[in-house]
């Protein structure tokens, strides 16, 4: 598999009145096509810096962020839908961003929505959805452009815990279904466990890597996976890197 997202050697410093913050320091790891990595750390590592480096939204102080020349999806921690437009008016919305706003493009983002249960809701307004249902909406809003690799910035966690493992399970779902490729961050280690193929751990800030699993079990599907007898033993180790 090809690689579509390496750090190399990268740094990411802060400049302020009070000082200099380094908020990443030689940080390696690599994301191949297909893969759905999870990477963990401390609150406050750096861990969002990190996506906004892949996103293009930052430049590193040092270090190279190199990609494969595909496109990016971004699904942020809250849905961040738009209350005065009807779901199928905040699925469009990348596309008119993107002025790729054409009827085969958005005949696409329906047929997602509508394979993904939203047919119902395409007319709605977001206050009339569940959170769960609000975020598989940002979601399928996401993938309405085609991005190659998504990058996930905690995205369940503005939701309850019993909502919070039934949208995991439909994104995870969506995003296998969908063949792409998905860098996670999160600080949750369950969920990372979850949904990884392979998991990175970082430090406390100033983040680096520490520690580096591929994760496998005869279960793909999340809530299958934290029945399995192995999830907690794979907790255990995740919890001590984490906590060292």
């Amino acid at each position: 598999m090809k690689e579509v997202l390496r750090f190399e050697n990268v740094w990411m410093h802060y400049h302020s009145k009070q000082g200099e913050t380094v908020a990443l320091q030689a940080l390696d790891f690599s994301v191949l096509e297909g893969e759905f990595v999870a990477i963990i750390g401390p609150s406050g590592c750096g861990k969002t810096t990190l996506l906004s480096l892949a996103a293009g939204l930052l430049i590193p102080t040092k270090g190279t962020v190199k990609t494969d020349g595909g496109s990016f999806g971004y699904m942020l921690q809250k849905d961040e839908l738009f209350p005065w437009r009807t779901i199928e008016k905040n699925i469009f919305l990348p596309l008119e961003i993107k002025k790729a706003d054409t009827p085969e493009n958005r005949e696409r983002a329906l047929a997602l929505a509508e394979k993904y249960g939203l047919k119902q809701f395409l007319k709605a307004y977001p206050s009339a959805l569940s959170g769960g249902m609000r975020q598989r909406a940002a979601l399928i809003r996401t993938l309405a452009v085609d991005p190659d690799v998504l990058l996930l910035d905690e995205p369940f966690s503005a939701l309850d815990y019993q909502t919070r493992l039934s949208v995991c399970d439909d994104v995870y779902k969506i995003i296998r279904n969908e063949k792409k490729t998905a860098l996670l961050i999160t600080h949750d280690i369950s969920e990372a466990i979850s949904v990884a193929d392979k998991i990175f751990v970082l430090s406390k800030r100033p983040a680096c890597v520490v520690a580096s699993h591929a994760i496998s079990f005869p279960e793909s599907e999340p809530l299958k996976r934290r029945e399995n007898g192995e999830f907690s033993k794979w907790f255990e180790i995740l919890w001590k890197e984490l906590n060292a």
